[in-house]
């Protein structure tokens, strides 16, 4: 207490006095990060990165799923074999772009696993089972380790670790704050052979050809967006182009990302048993799109050069001038001269009747 008062000192602070301004400013941050940005390790667990779909993609598939089901509501109003046509024609069309989009965001362009029997943490004789995986995308590499079983060393055992390499992040910083964090030893080591500075070289490699890749990947978007609209003004030589632009584009970025293949990689062994990657669901589903883009552009463009009686059926082109005349036909010949409505009246006439 003060000399001559009996009231203390930390209460006085707590009553009579106010934390500055800046003060309260950085505790409000800290409070907004550690409730939304789960900023606080001790208190909340750090955010888990998820290998097959991620928030993204769940996001991509549920728009082009809300235009889907949109169109299929309009469709109910169409009768005849047009309902079919525009079903085939808007079923193939979303699934491309959804593919085209989707695969800018996933990391299963290269993947591989491996069982092993090696030591869990630093420091540590401990040994575990385990499935190693290592899953490559555009923008970095997810490294995955799955106890057989999940529950071993009193502890569940079940990691997924994201390593980014896009341009204005640091991947050095991020394998060495799995260092400070204490990850375990496969994790580690798997990730060092992506590091700048490892002997391996693969980091320079993986982030150009992800980049140039990513690139033209939304090229190709473009030109599907143009496929489309071309196709719905009719301009079927046009629109068929675009879509053969589309299915290069995507051949082009398989192209980018496949020269990883040519250089040889470092071998990643745990004692007995070698991680080895190939080539994963997402490299194979674009160039399984492309080729379809490829066949259907094909197929428009010879078409429209050489048949275009053909190709105007195929749109169902024909079948809507037909309803248009038949609608004329009707009209003249229902409707004659006399029972036209009088254009006016004579004045004369007027005046008689008055």
């Amino acid at each position: 207490t003060r000399k001559g008062t009996s009231r203390p000192v930390l209460g006085t602070f707590l009553f009579f006095s106010s934390p500055p301004p800046s003060t309260l400013l950085r505790y409000t941050q800290r409070a907004a990060k550690m409730t939304f940005y789960d900023g606080i390790y001790p208190f909340y667990p750090t955010a888990r990165v998820p290998v097959v779909f991620n928030t993204i993609q769940i996001v991509i598939i549920i728009i082009f799923l809300v235009f889907f089901a949109a169109f299929l509501i309009i469709l109910i109003g169409i009768r005849g074999a047009e309902k079919l046509h525009w079903f085939l024609r808007i079923t193939l069309s979303l699934f491309i772009g959804a593919v085209i989009v989707a695969v800018n965001f996933t990391n299963d362009w290269e993947t591989g696993y491996t069982t092993v029997n090696t030591t869990y943490k630093s420091f540590s004789h401990e040994n575990v089972k385990a499935e190693v995986g290592v899953h490559v995308g555009f923008k970095g590499v997810n490294i995955t380790l799955r106890g057989l079983p999940e529950n071993q060393l009193n502890e569940i055992i079940n990691y997924n670790e994201e390593f980014l390499w896009l341009f204005g992040l640091n991947y050095e910083s991020q394998y060495h704050s799995g260092l400070e964090r204490g990850l375990p030893d496969p994790i580690l080591y798997i990730a060092e052979k992506f590091t700048p500075s490892s002997p391996c070289g693969v980091y320079s490699q993986y982030r150009v050809s992800g980049q140039y890749a990513s690139a033209t990947m939304w090229v190709a978007l473009c030109a599907w967006m143009l496929s489309n609209i071309l196709l719905w003004l009719l301009v079927f030589a046009h629109g068929g182009y675009m879509i053969l632009v589309t299915g290069f584009f995507m051949i082009f970025s398989l192209i980018s990302f496949g020269t990883t293949r040519h250089a040889p990689l470092c071998a990643i062994q745990f004692d007995d048993s070698t991680l080895k990657s190939g080539l994963g669901p997402s490299f194979w589903l674009t160039l399984a799109t492309a080729l379809l883009c490829l066949i259907i552009g094909t197929a428009i463009v010879a078409m429209s050069i050489f048949t275009p009686a053909t190709l105007d059926k195929v749109f169902l082109v024909n079948a809507s001038n037909n309803e248009e005349e038949n609608c004329t036909t009707y009209y003249n010949h229902n409707i004659s001269d006399n029972d036209k409505p009088v254009q006016g009246v004579p004045l004369e006439r007027l005046e008689k009747v008055v």
